[in-house]
């Protein structure tokens, strides 16, 4: 559909209708890594593989996903968000088709691949297309009210794929990933808008992008600010990569205890983004920070000592999950936006390099730091705290930097 006649968001879709257009999108990711996850017995035996090699299916998934996450949003800023969202969505379901109909284990892994190229679009390029519609608290509201509906997909993606796998087989995982796919596509080819109009648009060409990304991440704020949301995430991130350690080995739980560690971290993240969502524009930036710290750091901290004295056990192991998140959640909708409006001009780009920092950031706590630090529940602790303490020194390091450049942060998220 042309552009022209696409009408504009405010007409098409309420803020709340955004949100989970929005969320709906980003779910690909998560529901392409987790849904899948319960399946790898199944897919070991029916594709005659060994599990690593079943498990480096996995491994083509992020590493595509974490590559091409670098180009989704200058690509939107060359050819609009609506087409890249469209394009993506497209190629993810055919990617999905090819996962379900796949008869060896190369070929999973050349169609995960597929899939992570595509799955990344919706999350990066959502972000840029609220800045477009939305600013100061306008904007923090839509972004929170999509980290709420998108915090659910962690923790109904792995029991969603079990029950799948159990009733049918595991290509009908594949399959159901096709037909989401499809329906969004067919629902945003209805109702997405296309919020940058082509005067607004940057050039595609090489010069044009390795200037952008060379301004982006050669920005010491940006490192500051996308960091601050990265280490965050990571302290969540250590807990989820160890989750099969922590609930079944040092928790004693079985297979259908997973649930004692992800509902309490998925309602800390939902409550946290509910809290953000009612500040916003009602108190200073700074406040709503330090708001976020104090609930993460002192959940981190409460932790270690806990496990300082005590061996682990329900529910007192997991009750710090919640409020960590929710400490999270308050810091990151505010965040993200002072990243996206260091550079307005390519806000498209400036989201895919955040993407990619948290993503990389991520698969390095996934590969290196959460098997080493698995070991004991207290190193689990301390590893959380150490991330926060990270994440709490670059923000307060950015807030230095803005007074010392004469440049203060806005006193509350609607100021221009």
């Amino acid at each position: 559909m042309p552009s022209h006649e696409v009408p504009s968001a405010k007409t098409l879709l309420s803020n709340r209708g955004m949100a989970v257009m929005l969320a709906a999108l980003a779910m690909l990711g998560p529901f392409s890594v987790d849904t899948y996850l319960p399946a790898f017995p199944n897919i070991e035996q029916s594709l005659h593989a060994t599990p690593i090699e079943v498990q480096q299916s996995l491994t083509a998934y992020m590493f595509s996903f974490a590559v091409m996450i670098l180009w989704h949003g200058a690509l939107s800023d060359a050819f609009g968000r609506r087409n890249i969202i469209l394009g993506s969505l497209a190629l993810f379901a055919i990617a999905s088709l090819g996962c379900a109909a796949a008869h060896s284990v190369e070929y999973l892994w050349a169609f995960r691949m597929l899939q992570g190229i595509s799955a990344g679009a919706g999350v990066v390029i959502g972000r840029a297309i609220i800045r477009d519609l939305h600013g100061g608290a306008a904007a923090t509201r839509l972004l929170s009210l999509v980290t709420m509906i998108f915090s659910l997909a962690p923790a109904i993606a792995p029991i969603l794929g079990g029950w799948i796998v159990k009733l049918l087989d595991w290509r009908s995982v594949f399959l159901f990933l096709f037909i989401y796919a499809v329906l969004l596509l067919w629902y945003c080819y209805k109702r997405l808008p296309e919020t940058l109009p082509p005067e607004n648009r940057q050039a595609f060409n090489v010069q044009f992008l390795m200037r952008s990304y060379g301004q982006v991440l050669g920005s010491r704020m940006f490192y500051l600010k996308a960091g601050t949301v990265a280490f965050n995430f990571a302290g969540l991130f250590l807990y989820v990569a160890a989750a099969p350690a922590f609930i079944t080995h040092h928790l004693k739980l079985g297979p259908d205890g997973f649930g004692w560690q992800f509902i309490p971290a998925v309602a800390g993240i939902f409550l946290g983004a509910l809290t953000a969502n009612r500040l916003a524009g009602k108190i200073p930036v700074g406040r709503q920070m330090a708001i976020g710290f104090v609930s993460l750091v002192g959940a981190a901290a409460g932790n270690v000592l806990y496990h300082s004295l005590y061996p682990p056990s329900i529910p007192w192991s997991v009750i710090p999950l919640f409020f960590y998140t929710w400490g999270m959640s308050v810091v990151t909708p505010g965040m993200t936006l002072l990243v996206l409006d260091l550079f307005p001009e390519i806000r498209g780009v400036v989201a895919s390099c955040q993407s990619f920092v948290q993503t990389m950031l991520s698969a390095l706590v996934a590969g290196l730091v959460a098997p080493l630090l698995s070991q004991t529940v207290l190193w689990l602790a301390l590893g959380q705290l150490g991330f926060a303490l990270i994440a709490m020194t670059l923000w307060l390091r950015a807030r230095t930097l803005h007074r010392r450049i004469g440049s203060p942060l806005p006193v509350k998220e609607g100021a221009q």
